[in-house]
């Protein structure tokens, strides 16, 4: 067994093992505190609202652990216990050429890992979700939903893969710098055609119809210098209880969006200082610089497979014993996360970093009492906890915990 074998058995088996550990963390800090509702939301959240989102939380967290071994799992029989090896002898039986055979090679481990983590997505939504009162999503819509996803992924994937795999072997060592290129003209692509042909292939979009809200969603829009396409009421309710806002496009192009269960719940000024707190993801460059960082991400992992791919010692090492193109695509892809894992604490610690200065800007151009009131709502009506493991959200959490954000905003 080579050095680099070990070693990323080792990253992996760790990466697990504390995902493991966080979540135990979690599971006893939420726990302990369920009897008891945090001294600034006691006269907003009622004791009964403060347990179920223990529970849900602790039922997460639970699933969560399920999750991580059987990811690990997967990863480990893929690579090193040669299930990519085993699909590509088993597509050589074809007969069928590059890249032709790649592609069926990639496909069949999509397939795989699919139809691994089928089972947990049905428990989530038709068993977890629902015990607590949230699934709306019916047995057809879900399947529905998951035969749209795989044409997508087949009508976008599959043309790219094809593409970057015949770079690889026939544009010589600098391939991987036409390939970034590709799928960074894609991503660029793909912001503009999400909003207008795809989302709507999954939910309906109307135009916010209450001519009040609007007046003051376009006054809110003129005093912080946003320009949009719409504001959009999507039919969240269809799927789950959850509520939510984002924007989504970009230039002229960029649309706000509601859930039609978020503006159940919340009141026109509560709704305006939510909009507030999204445009300032916007006016703060936030999406801009997060963009940036994802192309400087795709730019060094590009570099690093270019150089990967030319030594045989990568393949080996994972299971693989005759290097390809696909197989490098497959070994990087699986690779990767093992080893990105270890950095996700920054990450969320810049997204939270975000998410403050966006509450400041909503702070100025609405009011910060407003956007309170809508923050405890949206973590009474989608059962976040009041009391996660310092930890485990400075892990994982992308927004501050709630204690944290709302003592900030008063």
């Amino acid at each position: 067994m080579s050095l680099f074998t070990v070693l990323f058995v080792a990253l992996l088996a760790l990466g697990t093992a504390l995902e493991w550990w966080l979540a135990g963390r979690q599971i006893t800090a939420v726990r302990a505190h369920r009897e008891h509702v945090p001294e600034p939301f006691a006269g907003e959240i009622t004791l009964e609202a403060h347990r179920k989102a223990a529970d849900y939380t602790v039922a997460k967290a639970r699933l969560a652990r399920i999750a991580t071994v059987i990811d690990a799992l997967v990863v480990l029989g893929l690579t090193v216990g040669g299930g990519i090896a085993a699909l590509e002898a088993l597509w050589r039986r074809t007969g069928w050429g590059e890249p032709w055979r790649g592609l069926a090679v990639i496909a069949s481990v999509a397939a795989v890992a699919m139809a691994v983590s089928l089972p947990l997505s049905l428990w989530r939504t038709f068993k977890l979700e629902a015990r607590f009162g949230f699934n709306r999503t019916t047995v057809p819509v879900f399947l529905t939903d998951l035969a749209k996803q795989i044409t997508l992924a087949g009508l976008l994937g599959g043309p790219l893969v094809l593409g970057v795999l015949w770079l690889m072997m026939r544009a010589a060592a600098r391939w991987w710098l036409w390939a970034f290129g590709g799928c960074v003209a894609l991503m660029l692509a793909l912001g503009w055609a999400w909003p207008v042909l795809i989302a709507p292939l999954f939910n309906r979009f109307a135009p916010l119809a209450d001519p009040a809200l609007r007046a003051r969603i376009d006054a809110l829009l003129a005093r912080c210098g946003f320009h949009s396409s719409g504001v959009f009421v999507i039919d969240g309710s269809r799927r789950s209880a959850h509520g939510n806002a984002y924007f989504t496009g970009f230039g002229r192009h960029k649309r706000i969006v509601f859930f039609d269960t978020l503006l159940q719940d919340l009141e026109p000024p509560e709704i305006e200082a939510v909009l507030a707190h999204e445009l300032g993801h916007f006016r703060l460059h936030h999406v801009r610089s997060m963009m940036a960082v994802s192309i400087a991400t795709l730019f060094v992992g590009f570099a690093l497979l270019g150089w990967l791919a030319r030594r045989s010692a990568f393949y080996t090492a994972l299971g693989v014993p005759h290097p390809s193109p696909h197989a490098a695509l497959l070994l990087f892809a699986l690779a990767a996360p093992v080893v990105l894992q270890f950095a996700t604490p920054l990450g969320a610690m810049w997204s939270r970093r975000h998410e403050f200065q966006a509450d400041r800007f909503a702070a100025r151009h609405a009011e910060a009492r407003q956007l309170v009131s809508a923050l405890v709502k949206l973590y009474r009506s989608n059962a976040s906890t009041l009391t996660p493991d310092r930890l485990y959200a400075a892990v994982h959490y992308s927004h501050p915990p709630a204690i944290e954000r709302i003592a900030r905003l008063r």
